[in-house]
């Protein structure tokens, strides 16, 4: 059985004696969060689902990449961690969770990209990611468990190798990732986009970033260009095919984490649907015409 928020509460030596007044958090699709409030201090708990690391989750991983996130200046900082139980304690920002709509405003592109640079530019995170180790890491799990994937699905693979060839022929050097940026893992201070949930992340292209997060807010093409511009200083036309490709590796291997997710995960939500989804949109970009231009360009 997971910890509880209450055992949590009781294990931190400091929180003794005073007043606590637990709140839970909403929007998490792998862990249960919490708002905790000491006295009038607010703090943010995080106790892990059950069952991550059938999904690559590496809790050394995440606790060492968000206190180097932190030193950053785009994570909030660990106050507290139960090694034993994976459990971090983070400090709160006083801010706006954002959402798809909200970050699809004027500027948002930049301000994102602003704080990519910023989380690129600090300490090395402790491991690489690899989305196409990853996807090979989730079809095994996905038979492994006998979780269902969406038709067709293997018959791409060829397409997914030939990503990875172009890739390889003019690598960009490896920066500390986030590598999972949906909409809520943004949050406005009203001067800055922190960033958190660093339970994915690690050394890897800064292009898989880049299109990882224009895939998940659903950016059209002038806020994929302003977004690449505000990066590299311009809209370079081989760093925006590589985003173009990445965005399709976001969908290709969560696609699989959704559907073992739908297999495995005890949070309601439509997990299969939105594998379903993620793939029609890979499946589509890999079959348009632009697919063999992007490759060319990278």
């Amino acid at each position: 059985m997971p910890i509880t928020i209450e055992q949590v509460v009781e294990r931190i030596s400091d929180w003794k004696g005073r007043h606590v007044a637990i709140q839970p958090l909403s929007g998490g699709l792998t862990n249960t969060n919490y708002r905790v409030n000491v006295d009038d201090a607010p703090f943010v708990v995080r106790i892990p689902g059950a069952n991550t690391a059938l999904l690559a989750v590496d809790r050394a991983n995440e606790h060492h990449n968000t206190q180097a996130a932190s030193e950053a200046g785009v994570c909030p900082k660990v106050i507290h961690f139960l090694p034993d139980e994976n459990v971090m304690v983070l400090e709160f920002i006083h801010g706006e969770t954002m959402s798809i709509p909200k970050l699809q405003g004027p500027g948002m592109p930049t301000r994102m990209a602003q704080s990519l640079k910023r989380l690129h530019a600090g300490p090395r995170f402790l491991h690489d990611f690899n989305m196409f180790r990853l996807t090979e890491f989730y079809l095994k799990i996905a038979d492994e468990h006998g979780a269902r994937i969406p038709d067709g699905y293997r018959s791409y693979l060829p397409r997914v190798n030939r990503i990875e060839a172009a890739f390889a022929r003019h690598p960009l050097p490896a920066a500390p990732c986030h590598n999972d940026l949906l909409a809520e893992n943004y949050i406005d201070d009203g001067r800055m986009l922190w960033v958190i949930d660093f339970e994915y992340s690690g050394n890897n292209d800064p292009t898989f970033e880049l299109g990882n997060t224009c895939q998940e807010q659903q950016f059209d093409e002038p806020r994929i260009e302003e977004m690449c511009a505000a990066y590299f200083g311009e809209a370079y036309p081989d760093k925006l095919a590589r985003m173009k490709l990445n965005m399709i590796m976001s969908d290709v291997g969560w696609t699989l984490w959704a559907a073992i997710q739908a297999k495995i995960s005890t949070i309601e939500f439509d997990f299969w649907g939105w594998a379903v989804e993620r793939w029609g949109r890979a499946a589509a970009k890999m079959d348009s015409p632009e697919f063999e231009k992007w490759l060319s360009a990278v």
